[in-house]
């Protein structure tokens, strides 16, 4: 019998490192059950819930029996509906037999790295990024190099910057516009450049786009794959229904991808996880069908409550931000406090500092997670209430650091 548990492990499993956002987020919650005042700024999800229409939808399914297998790429019905989605808000066509349905967008990423790439092939990830996509790369065997933006250009890498990190291996960038974590929105003209460098180089690129809804100040959402049939070719758009309608628990992502590699994620999909949940996909299709009274609710409250963080927060001695137009988080870049201390300690990187605010009351990210180690990531995916509270004792802690 073996006692070394790790010998057990592969190489692949022991190597993936567990989600930082999940970890300071159980923290958080451990602290409030026993008793501690906690403001917690690491959401993730809306903090909304799931419209009723949707919900009756859901109950519908039930009531009429739709709870048996589907088309491992998803229901017919459903893919019908996302082909009219994107024809809709993005001027793309796809036929259905280029849509895969999954367990959420995350799934559908997973799917499209485990077609694409093998070992050897590298993945260009503009930095800070989502903490999922380098480790996504690494179960699949590649390569991950890093473009890293800063806050000069609103967290958004150049055609440049990717033209010059493409060798003879690269095989995929990852896009993810609006950005998980900066809010930052690529506009039309830093899409087009980005184009042009992937159709002249032959690369993938790998489109996300599950916070199209959430664009603020006059920003528009532009797919990359809108931008011509060139670049619609070698572009995997990804999206799904967990931010746009507050169900990030029905777990429905999709992707729209050349037919070629649809049917390489359909095949594969069939072995790992079927189809995606009946129900869930049932009340998907009511989802995309409406919504916009929702939306557009969600919307405002979420610009309303970025507009109150960027104020406080510009006001703060030693802290700074950019002007995020996408999403729901505002990356806080605290590098003028770097070396100094709090309460006789350094503070000498992000996992320092968001250790120290959770003494006083405040949970955020590290930037470590992303990449950006000088910064951590807040939500206002929270009442405007808890940013003001959680803000004024980031404030005061901002204070004693000297």
């Amino acid at each position: 019998m073996l006692n070394n548990t790790k010998a057990l492990l592969s190489q692949k499993a022991a190597c993936i490192t567990p989600s930082l956002t999940l970890a300071i987020t159980a923290k958080a919650k451990k602290m409030k059950s026993e008793g501690i005042s906690i403001i917690g700024f690491g959401a993730g999800e809306p903090d909304f819930n799931t419209p009723a229409y949707i919900i009756d939808a859901a109950k519908k399914a039930l009531d009429v029996g739709f709870t048996k297998y589907t088309p491992s790429s998803g229901m017919p019905k459903l893919k019908e509906v996302i082909c009219e989605k994107f024809k809709k808000d993005n001027g793309l066509i796809y036929s259905p037999s280029q849509i895969i349905v999954s367990s959420g967008a995350k799934h559908s990423i997973f799917n499209v790295m485990q077609a694409l790439i093998e070992e050897g092939d590298e993945v260009i990830i503009p930095a800070p990024y989502w903490l999922t996509y380098p480790e996504v790369v690494k179960m699949c065997d590649g390569t991950c190099v890093f473009v890293h933006a800063d806050i000069s250009n609103d967290y958004k890498a150049t055609a440049e910057q990717i033209k010059a990190a493409i060798t003879p291996k690269t095989k995929l960038l990852i896009l993810n516009s609006p950005s998980n974590p900066t809010g930052a929105v690529y506009n039309k003209e830093e899409l087009e450049a980005i184009a042009k460098v992937v159709v002249e180089s032959g690369i993938y690129v790998l489109s996300d786009e599950i916070y199209e809804k959430l664009v603020y100040d006059g920003a528009v959402h532009y797919s990359i794959a809108s931008l011509g049939e060139d670049i619609k070719a070698r572009t995997i758009v990804i999206n799904g229904v967990s931010k746009t309608y507050a169900m990030t628990g029905w777990r429905v992502g999709y992707l729209a991808a050349p037919l070629e590699i649809a049917k390489a994620i359909d095949s594969m999909q069939s072995h790992a996880t079927s189809n995606a949940c009946s129900i869930s996909q049932y009340a998907t299709v009511v989802a995309l069908s409406g919504g916009e009274d929702f939306i557009s609710e969600m919307h405002n409250t979420f610009d309303e409550r970025r507009k109150c963080m960027m104020k406080i927060i510009k006001g703060i001695d030693g802290l700074s931000c950019s002007n995020p137009k996408g999403a729901f988080y505002i990356m806080v870049d605290f590098s003028k406090l770097i070396g100094k201390k709090y309460k006789g300690v350094e503070i000498k990187n992000s996992i320092d500092f968001a250790e120290k605010l959770l003494t006083c009351g405040v949970a955020v990210v590290p930037g470590e997670a992303f990449a950006a180690d000088n910064c951590v990531r807040l939500s206002y995916a929270i009442s405007i209430e808890d940013i003001k509270e959680g803000l004024k004792r980031i404030k005061a802690f901002t204070m004693e650091v000297v």
